[in-house]
């Protein structure tokens, strides 16, 4: 019935001459559409409006008395009151209807009816309404997604493209294919569709967008296969494998990759982390034999999520000094290098207290020392690069460079308390030869008297009987 009163206004209108135009309107689902309806000039006083939807009947009218009517699926006792036309812009001509929170069942041709006298003007609105939907927002990396662009109604022979992320998208299985009033991607849930979706409708010179996002879980972090993850020897790594938040994978496993050989079991220590979706390992003190590939896997509503990433273990090789001149060189080796863009060499200085500064500067893989003094004994530091950032460093302690650095200062040590003890011995034995010449002399003086020394020794041995006599007694 609706329909047939919309086709009578229609005929009736065209019998009496009045004027009618079409505009396309593109709305995306849940916002605000504003239907057109502008006329030139303005009118001296308010006519009668009479909005009404093809399928519907009547949306909103007001008479001329200033009276306003709902129709009855539009009314606000029906619901929250969505349409509304703005009277101050009636003295201008401008009779628009604005329509909140639009729906698919909200798409199809309004009338615009002005009525002022015995003219009476009409103009015809299609809205469509734009709606893009997914068949999961949060699904897991392996399974199928589908993701369609309705529009209501369909607009035969529009042309529809999509976007991810503000960029063109082609589907990796082919064209998209169109089902009734909607066109519809499918692809296997990779990370390439994580973003923002966006249709966008061409049609008779109006564009139609409508957007929704879609997240791929399973491992986050690594983002993708074979990310590098790099380490120096000696030192704790941690090999990342982080699922999407709210996923819990059971029967994790570590393994690690040789080429032409299957998949070795891996049992690195675990880090602590509270949450059960990081199943990330830890290699304690990292050896130059434990680079190459690993694969963290573990399974998430049925489907075996799988991570490969790559160990790079960087070290520092130092040549064997030289004798004659004592150079010494430094050369940054990393078990693939293939993302290293530049090298940097810092010398690391501390002072009494321990503080830590940063002394010299130099660019290159190898670090060349032509004479080894105390200015550039201590730590060295690789620092490697990538093109964005920096990829890690490793540290070189010189001590085989201090070694020989102190030849000479410590020569010239060992000589001077040489010749101190030996100046020390020479002025001891000076000093005995000294005594030994003086008892010699008095000896001497004393046999030119040999009754004297006959009486001396006389004495002596009566004044020792007499003085044990005395101790028996």
């Amino acid at each position: 019935m609706p329909l047939e009163y919309f086709i009578f206004g229609a005929i009736s209108i065209l019998l009496t001459g009045a004027q009618c135009e079409v505009t396309e309107v593109f709305a995306e689902a849940g916002s605000q559409a504003v239907l057109p309806c502008k006329f030139s000039p303005s009118y001296p006083f308010i006519p009668s409006i009479i909005w009404s939807h093809a399928d519907r009947g009547t949306v909103w009218r007001k008479d001329r008395n200033g009276l306003r009517y709902w129709g009855a699926s539009w009314s606000p006792k029906a619901g929250p009151q969505r349409v509304r036309c703005p009277h101050s812009q009636f003295a201008r001509g401008d009779f628009s209807l604005q329509i909140n929170n639009v729906g698919e069942k909200d798409g199809g041709d309004y009338s615009c009816r002005v009525v002022h006298g015995d003219q009476v003007v009409e103009k015809v609105v299609t809205l469509r309404i734009t709606k893009v939907s997914v068949s999961s927002s949060l699904p897991v990396w392996g399974v199928s997604v589908s993701i369609s662009c309705n529009v209501t109604p369909w607009p035969h022979g529009a042309s529809v493209r999509w976007t991810l992320n503000n960029s063109p998208f082609v589907p990796q299985t082919g064209i998209a294919s169109n089902i009734g009033t909607s066109q519809n991607v499918k692809e296997k849930a990779t990370a390439r569709l994580t973003g923002n979706w966006t249709c966008v409708v061409d049609y008779k010179g109006k564009e139609g967008r409508a957007s929704a996002a879609l997240t791929v879980t399973g491992v986050i972090n690594p983002s993708k296969d074979d990310s590098k993850v790099y380490a120096a020897v000696g030192s704790a790594v941690t090999l990342p494998c982080v699922f999407s938040p709210g996923l819990i994978p059971s029967n994790p496993v570590w393994e690690k990759l040789k080429p032409g050989f299957p998949p070795a079991s891996f049992a690195p220590s675990k880090p602590f982390s509270p949450r059960p979706n990081d199943q990330s390992a830890s290699l304690k003190e990292v050896e130059f034999e434990d680079e190459g590939r690993y694969q963290c896997s573990g399974t998430v509503e049925g489907q075996r999520l799988t991570r490969n990433m790559q160990l790079v273990v960087a070290k520092i090789h130092s040549s064997i000094p030289s004798k004659n001149t004592g150079s010494v060189t430094l050369t940054c080796q990393l078990t693939d290098a293939s993302e290293v863009t530049g090298y940097e060499w810092v010398h690391v200085v501390y002072d009494l207290n321990g503080t830590q500064s940063v002394g010299s500067i130099q660019k290159g893989q190898t670090l060349s020392m032509s004479t080894v003094s105390e200015e550039n004994q201590g730590e060295w530091a690789c620092h490697f690069y990538g093109k964005h950032n920096l990829l890690g460093n490793v540290t070189y302690h010189i001590q085989l460079m201090s070694g020989l650095s102190g030849q000479k200062p410590s020569a010239v040590s060992h000589n001077t308390a040489a010749l101190v003890g030996l100046s020390f011995l020479l002025l001891v034995l000076l000093l005995i030869l000294a005594q030994m010449y003086k008892n010699h002399q008095r000896r001497k003086r004393i046999f030119q008297f040999p009754a004297l020394e006959t009486i001396v020794h006389t004495v002596s041995n009566e004044r020792e009987e007499r003085e044990r006599n005395q101790e028996k007694k």
